[in-house]
């Protein structure tokens, strides 16, 4: 998505650092954007929403059991290959 000129979500560097406050607030709601030479470069996010996107869903073990390619009846023995040397 290319951002246009005049999106109140999309900030230059220069802009959020002369309005961090602005960016901050508007933050809260919805992220902010603040590219570097045109390009977007990092996401402004609400601590809550953050919180939210990174939180810890379950366990490894929940995961796997929850897996759809578990019972697929995969051929996960490990080889038993001697080790290969190695030059030193």
């Amino acid at each position: 998505m290319r951002p246009s000129a005049h999106d109140d979500r999309i900030w230059t560097v220069a802009g959020a650092k002369a309005k961090l406050s602005e960016v901050i607030e508007r933050a809260q709601s919805v992220p902010q954007t603040i590219t570097r030479n045109g390009k977007p470069s990092v996401v402004v996010v609400s601590a809550e929403e953050w919180q939210r996107k990174t939180a810890r869903k379950g366990s490894l073990a929940e995961f796997l059991m929850d897996s759809p390619l578990r019972g697929a009846g995969l051929d996960l023995d490990r080889e038993r290959d001697e080790p290969r040397d190695l030059p030193l």
